[in-house]
């Protein structure tokens, strides 16, 4: 494993060894931000379920208050007067069976993907090239779906999709260090509250076990336990 560098035990050692308040942590991921870019500010949350089992999978999504400060590029598969709804609504390419086409040779210049449920036929081919990268859609995730032009218009916005890694955990982004701290704490709430209500009744025990956030390029910080309903 690649040893830290300085910059980032330089902020690591800045960090109290004890859970911060959400306010106060996002404050420090600030105060300790060292790349030269605008990094993104993510939340991981470790939970006690067993993602081997269909029962205990957490998977949503939530459109967060304050969008992720990400210029999305929505792809959309349709046909007949959706594709006019898709443009309508802003999508930045659309297609038919010709962006099938185009996905299965390669083309992955997009960040989202939304597909009416009449051609999933032809786009379930395309899960090898879509599933390693998260662009498959899915119908849990309002990607599969006829309202072409709701998805494109809360994808835009700024909507997250979350889903437990094999490990138990949770990651995702809430926005850039520039939102300032009151912005990431609403995105990050709305994020943290979204999962505790996505519980699966077959989660025993303690379902939030650690939750921490940092930046991109940052060391991450400990956040206080939460309620837990």
């Amino acid at each position: 494993m690649a040893k830290p560098g300085k910059k980032y035990q330089a902020a690591a050692s800045k960090i109290e060894d004890r859970p911060y308040e959400l306010s106060e942590a996002i404050a420090v991921i600030e105060n300790l931000a060292f790349a030269k870019f605008d990094e993104t500010v993510e939340v991981h949350m470790r939970l006690g379920v067993d993602p081997r089992h269909a029962d205990q999978m957490v998977r949503g999504t939530i459109v967060l208050p304050h969008g992720t400060g990400k210029t999305m590029r929505v792809a959309v598969i349709a046909a007949g007067e959706k594709i006019k709804d898709a443009e309508a609504a802003g999508a930045d390419i659309v297609g038919g069976d010709d962006l099938v086409e185009r996905i299965a040779g390669g083309f992955l210049e997009f960040d989202a993907l939304v597909a009416t449920p009449d051609m999933m036929k032809g786009v379930g081919r395309l899960g090898k090239v879509l599933g390693p990268r998260g662009l498959m859609p899915n119908p849990k995730t309002g990607t599969v779906t006829f309202e072409v032009a709701k998805a494109i218009k809360e994808i835009k916005a700024g909507k997250v999709e979350y889903r437990v890694d094999k490990t138990g955990i949770i990651h995702a982004g809430v926005g850039k260090i520039s939102f300032g701290v009151e912005k990431l704490k609403e995105n990050a709430k709305a994020l943290i509250d979204a999962v505790v209500k996505a519980k699966p009744a077959a989660a025993k025990g303690k379902y939030v076990k650690a939750i921490h956030m940092a930046s991109t390029m940052g060391p991450s910080v400990s956040i206080a336990p939460i309620a837990e309903k």
